[in-house]
Parts: structure tokens; C-alpha cells; sequence
């Protein structure tokens, strides 16, 4: 006997109470093409929560999946619940590194929903629970998503107990307070103080890494990469790059926004991401802007995903090196 088809109002993600207010029977509801992910909550198994794009990488599709899933599961969430740490994190848009998103195994991470004790913390299948000191956090709605979470600056501050990489910690620092650099920005998330603010707010798991992270954070880093690429090069004694620096003509026509910059030796650092080589249009652009550079006399290091992670130390010398012979000039 085929199954009865669902309500089309439903959609594909929906909850049992909606269901069951639409005449879907309880029998219906355990059918096997559902879903089950959280404690109230269906999904059409056709559909699921995967992005349907195969151009996004793996941390991004992880990102996607798990920010569909906090949406899909904050209609379940009673109104003194909350999402918090690396699941706000994600809906805020900020770049967490991708080891924290899934396990070993390919799981995806737990969805992290807070309450303020004395309240005890959410204990069920696919919920990782937190119990937030009052006020050691603050909460509100989500502008474009509509569900509560912590603000930016807190959710940084949570973070702290969670990311172990200080570089990390500071480029979601840096995407906070990112100001708006380009036309299309949208505005900081946060200002440097509210950081500040956010860390020192009651007795705060990971201080210590807050307290290293906090004078390293800049307002002008647009990506996580031009921050750990930043960072490698202070730590290896270079003095620090001015970000995002433009570059303008004779008469004030500006040739290039470069992602890392020492003016006064005309040089140049480009990070290349992966979209710049797969795009040709991009490529291009890129080819030409580096052609455009090197006419006004600068010198350009390009540097790749590989130069971050695996070579810092070639990065440096090639850095160190390009200081050595502008200065020489």
C-alpha cells in the first residue's frame, strides 16, 4: 500500500506539531522516507540539508550543512534556548576552521544550544548543551535567519575555549571587526572594544587565549588566509604589513587593493585562493593587476593556500628576501 503524501505546505523540513496539526498520523511520521535528525523535527530524506553545489569546498559545504540544520532546528527551540560557540559562529558567517565542523569519522558537529543557569542544558541526540553563566554572554536574533544566538562578539569570546590555534582565533577576530573595506561590505559584526568587552564579561573559559588573541586583531583583514599570512610573517621579526592597502596612479586612479602590503618598499603580498585559479575570468583580472603593479614598480609575492599551511618558513625567506633587495634599490 503506497504511504500518503504529505501536505505540500509542510515543505521539506518540518516539525511534528505542524505535522501532526495537518492531519500527518503518527505512523506516517516513522515512515523511512523521514528523517529524524533532532528531537521534533522531520526532513524529506530526498532533500536532507547537503547543498546541492559540488563547487563548495569541504569546510564550506560542513558550514552550509550545519548552518541549514541550526535553522531547521530552532523551530523546535523553546524561547530560553539559544545557539552558541561554533554553531553561532557558523551563522554569523565567520571563518571556524573546518576541523571543528565535523569529526574523524565525517560526522557532523553537534548543534551548540545555550541556556543562562540555573537552567540545565539541552541533553539530546545531536544537541551539544551549554550552560552560560548570566551575564557572561548576550543574546539576540539573528537579522537574516531569525534565530537567537549570541551576538558576534560573544560568540568570539566562547570561542575561545574551542579553537586551539591562536591564528584561528584571531582571523574570526578580525572577521568580527572587519570594516567596510569594498562597496559591497556589509558592516562589522562588532567593534574592537565590544571584543574586548565580550572577553572580559565574568570568569571566562579560554582567557588566556582571548587575552594573546585580542591585540593581534586588526579591522582591515578580509579573509582568514591575509590573517595567517599577516601573522607569519610578525612572528618571523618582519615588521607588520599595512592590509588591504591601495594602491593609486599619479592621478589618484586606483590600480589595485592589495591584500598585504609594505608602501614603502612598493611590495606587495596576494593571496591566491582557489577560486582565483579555476576562474578564468578571475585569472584575468588577476594577470592584469599584477601586470598594472609591476609597471608603477611594485613587487608582488604571491602566495598560496599551500605557502600558508605547509611553507611557512619558504614564505618567510621570500618575503625577507623581496624587503632585502627593495631596500637595496
Amino acid at each position: 500500500m503506497p504511504r500518503p503524501s504529505l501536505p505540500p505546505h509542510l515543505g521539506s523540513v518540518f516539525t511534528v506539531a505542524d505535522a501532526r496539526r495537518a492531519g500527518v498520523t503518527p505512523s506516517r511520521l516513522r515512515a523511512r522516507d523521514l528523517e529524524a535528525p533532532y528531537r521534533g523535527l522531520r526532513v524529506v530524506r530526498a532533500d536532507g540539508f547537503r547543498p546541492r553545489t559540488s563547487a563548495l569546498s569541504a569546510g564550506e559545504t560542513a558550514a552550509s550543512e550545519l548552518r541549514a540544520r541550526a535553522i531547521a532546528f530552532a523551530r523546535t527551540m523553546p524561547a530560553n534556548q539559544y545557539f552558541t560557540h561554533v554553531t553561532a559562529a557558523v551563522l554569523w558567517g565567520l571563518p571556524v576552521p573546518s576541523s571543528l565542523l565535523r569529526d574523524t569519522f565525517g560526522r557532523l558537529r553537534p548543534l551548540d544550544v545555550g541556556v543562562f543557569s540555573p537552567l540545565r542544558h539541552p541533553r539530546h541526540a545531536g544537541v551539544r548543551g551549554h550552560q552560560v553563566r548570566p551575564g557572561s554572554a548576550r543574546v539576540i536574533e539573528h537579522g537574516l535567519s531569525g534565530v537567537r544566538l549570541t551576538t558576534a562578539a560573544s560568540t568570539w569570546a566562547m570561542l575561545g575555549a574551542v579553537i586551539v590555534d591562536e591564528y584561528d582565533l584571531v582571523a574570526v577576530g578580525d572577521a568580527v571587526v572587519r570594516e567596510q573595506m569594498f562597496r559591497d561590505d556589509p558592516p562589522p559584526l562588532a567593534t574592537p572594544d565590544q571584543l574586548r568587552a565580550a572577553a572580559a564579561a565574568g570568569r571566562r573559559v579560554g582567557i588566556r587565549a582571548l587575552r594573546r588573541a585580542l591585540p593581534r586583531v586588526r579591522v582591515r583583514s578580509a579573509s582568514r588566509m591575509e590573517t595567517r599570512c599577516r601573522l607569519i610573517l610578525v612572528d618571523a621579526g618582519m615588521p607588520e604589513p599595512e592590509l588591504n592597502f591601495a594602491v593609486r596612479d599619479e592621478t589618484g586612479e586606483l590600480v589595485a587593493c592589495v591584500d598585504l602590503a609594505y608602501p614603502e618598499l612598493m611590495i606587495a603580498i596576494e593571496y591566491e585562493g582557489e577560486q582565483h585559479l579555476t576562474d578564468p575570468a578571475q585569472w584575468a583580472k588577476d594577470i592584469a593587476r599584477y601586470e598594472a603593479l609591476a609597471a608603477m614598480g611594485w613587487f608582488v609575492v604571491r602566495v598560496t593556500k599551500s605557502d600558508v599551511f605547509d611553507g611557512a618558513s619558504a614564505l618567510v625567506r621570500r618575503v625577507r628576501q623581496a624587503r632585502r633587495s627593495r631596500a637595496d634599490v
